[in-house]
């Protein structure tokens, strides 16, 4: 196939992923002089980005768009970049929005302080869960289609039906394709899949900033959460985008392996959301009914930036144990 583009139309893409690290990186590097928490709450948005980037919805968006403009000769190498960058754009916003008011609020409304806290601590918590248990419903049809598969066939349609039942969005993006034919064309896309938060990743980092600002942050420090969160994010996808060979273009070859992994993506998910939304609640309860014991001590003691270490290495044991799981069972060669 003879494309019209330049081998190293992916630089700028790049650079710009990389200036962004930079600046994410700087600025949280510079607020936390003064707040050491915001480094584990720097580290938890960063790999919220990531871990975000490998969501089913982001991979079929850019997976569908590369096709698309491939087949028209056109040069897709943009295209997980752009689509980041539009969905990065409305997390940017919320987050700041978000972060400015609450800091507004502490300083101009003190005695508004304590029950305004403890109001966006309960909302953040209980969307979290709800997020965490519609999550639960899903993962556990997964799992059933995936032991469906033991016995007989599973089209890629029946699947793809469920995994679009994920999102509302998804619904209401199909005629955009259609008018899609550069890279950049997908910017609005990623803006109005920005735009649903239906994913645990976008409100735990909601929740960040809303926590952050409630602590003696500087405005460069809350909005370093974002920038991180748009970083970690626009790194997987610019890379998705250039090279569509690595874990989902594995994943999409067969109706198991897709599932299989949409189930681990989706069980992440749940753990992220229950994790951090029973956290914030039982801090709540713990501090409002003055409970007692060492389990609330232990609650009561968990910070943000311990959180952050907790769901990277249970991101990093969740992929792992499914790929013992994977490799074990054999599952590719049942499949066959």
């Amino acid at each position: 196939m003879n494309h019209h583009y330049s081998k190293w139309s992916w630089v700028p893409y790049i650079t710009i992923v990389f200036a962004l690290h930079i600046i994410g990186f700087v600025f949280l590097w510079i607020a936390a002089k003064d707040a050491h928490i915001l480094l584990g709450m720097g580290l938890l948005a960063y790999t919220l980005g990531l871990r975000h980037a490998f969501d089913a919805d982001h991979i079929a968006a850019i997976d569908n768009t590369v096709r698309k403009l491939l087949q028209q000769r056109k040069d897709p190498v943009g295209v997980g970049f752009y689509f980041s960058i539009g969905h990065s754009t409305v997390v940017f916003i919320m987050a700041v929005l978000l972060g400015v008011s609450v800091h507004w609020a502490k300083d101009q409304l003190p005695h508004f302080q304590e029950i305004g806290g403890t109001i966006g601590t309960i909302v953040s918590g209980v969307f979290l869960l709800l997020i965490g248990i519609l999550n639960l419903i899903i993962l556990v049809s997964l799992i059933k289609l995936f032991t469906k598969l033991k016995d007989q066939k599973v089209s890629h349609q029946e699947l793809d039906q469920l995994l679009e039942s994920r999102g509302f969005i998804t619904r209401f993006i199909g005629p955009y394709f259609k008018l899609i034919n550069k890279s950049w064309h997908v910017l609005p896309l990623g803006f109005l899949f920005g735009l649903g938060f239906d994913t645990a990743s976008e409100i735990a980092l909601l929740a960040l900033s809303s926590g952050a600002s409630q602590h003696a942050i500087s405005f460069i420090g809350i909005i370093s959460l974002p920038i991180l969160f748009a970083a970690g994010m626009s790194l997987l996808d610019t890379l998705d985008g250039i090279l569509m060979k690595s874990a989902y273009n594995w994943a999409f070859l067969k109706p198991v392996r897709k599932i299989y992994y949409n189930i681990t993506i989706t069980a992440v998910s749940v753990i992220a959301a229950l994790i951090i939304g029973m956290i914030e609640l039982l801090q709540i309860m713990g501090d409002k009914f003055h409970l007692q014991g060492a389990f609330w001590h232990l609650v009561q003691s968990m910070k943000f930036d311990y959180i952050g270490y907790i769901l990277v290495a249970v991101f990093i044991l969740t992929w792992f144990c499914s790929t013992v799981i994977w490799k074990m069972n054999h599952f590719d060669e049942k499949s066959s």
